[in-house]
Parts: structure tokens; sequence; C-alpha cells
């Protein structure tokens, strides 16, 4: 996130964001743009995007990517997940009908310069949305996935590592694999050895 605008009302801020080309969270009277994301973090947001449509098609969930915004009740904080799961009934902000604010599901796709925010001050607020049952972290350098799970007043952290590992939602009943999650991404490593042997040839 960039630089913030300061004390500015939740009201004004949906009213800047509607007409704004970028998109902007807002943390109690700031809002910080969004910086660009990589090639990478689109794909695998994307890969994760579609996977849950494929497995949740015939239930009644619905899946978003990150042009919908959350809302955070009790902190009135407005962010853009990478990829929200909702079952069952929406419930809509009544200041905003195109933010939502009862995800069962939260997925960020993290990089270096947001690794500690996502860890940190977002899922210390994420952790005050009533709904929230797993929120997950994705690796977009390497093949690793930190999934906390709530498990009555505590959060449970299973780490994941490995192209051979899989992502087991309890709450929503299915799992990702993460051949599934990293497709069509390549890590510097395998580039480095695919110049390798064709070098050698």
């Amino acid at each position: 996130m960039l630089k913030p605008d300061t004390d500015i009302s939740p009201e004004e801020y949906l009213a800047q964001e509607e007409k704004s080309r970028d998109k902007h969270e807002y943390w109690f009277g700031e809002t910080y743009m969004m910086a660009g994301t990589s090639r990478d973090h689109n794909v695998i947001a994307g890969n994760v995007y579609m996977s849950f449509r494929q497995k949740l098609a015939a239930r009644p969930c619905a899946v978003y990517q990150s042009d919908v915004r959350l809302r955070s009740l009790k902190d009135d904080v407005y962010t853009y997940p990478d990829v929200m799961v909702i079952c069952g009934k929406i419930e809509l902000d009544p200041r905003q009908q195109d933010t939502v604010m009862n995800p069962q599901v939260i997925v960020e796709v993290w990089s270096d310069s947001t690794r500690d925010y996502d860890r940190g001050e977002k899922f210390k607020m994420y952790r005050n949305i009533p709904s929230l049952r797993e929120y997950v972290m994705i690796d977009q350098a390497a093949p690793y996935i930190e999934h906390y799970r709530r498990d009555g007043h505590f959060w449970v952290l299973e780490a994941l590592e490995g192209m051979e590992a899989g992502l087991r939602l309890q709450s929503l009943d299915c799992e990702i694999s993460f051949a599934e999650i990293y497709r069509q991404i390549e890590w510097v490593e395998q580039k480095t050895n695919q110049r390798k042997r064709t070098k050698k040839l």
C-alpha cells in the first residue's frame, strides 16, 4: 500500500472509491492506495478462485476476487481480499451494497512487501469478523502456505510446504492441491535448471 490520505470518513471514502480508477483500502480514517500486483500473484489468485468455483459449484456459495470490497463492521475497515468465499446469505454493507461483510474463508497471496502486513495488522482485523472460519496466506515465491483455522476462541496454524501438499478447507469441506494453486507458476530454480539443460543440448 502507498502513503495514506488521512481524516476521511467512511462515507467520504466510499464516495471517492466510486469515482476512482485505483483501489484503496480504508483504515480508521486513512485511505491507502493499493500497489500493483505481479503476474504470479494474479495467476495464483486466479487459480484459487477458479478451483473454489469448480468445487463449490453445486453449493450455495459465492466466490469473489479482489474487485469485491470487504467491510469489517467492528473495526470500520475496508479491504479488497484476493479471494473470499461466502456460503449462504450474503450480508451487504448498508452504506454500499457492493461491499460484503460475512466471508467464511479469506485468501491473501503475499509478496516480500506484504507478508508482515498480511500476517499482522490485516489478520488481526480479519479475526474480528464473526463469520470468518479460515484464513489462508499463499507465498508467491515458493510453494508455501500458512493456513489458520478458527477453533473456538483460538486460531490454529497449519503450515504447508512443497508441491505434493494440499490445502484442506474444513469449513468448506473441500481440498485444493498445490498443483492447482501454483498451476502455470515457474520458480526461479526451475527456470535456472531449464536454461542449464538447454545449454547442455
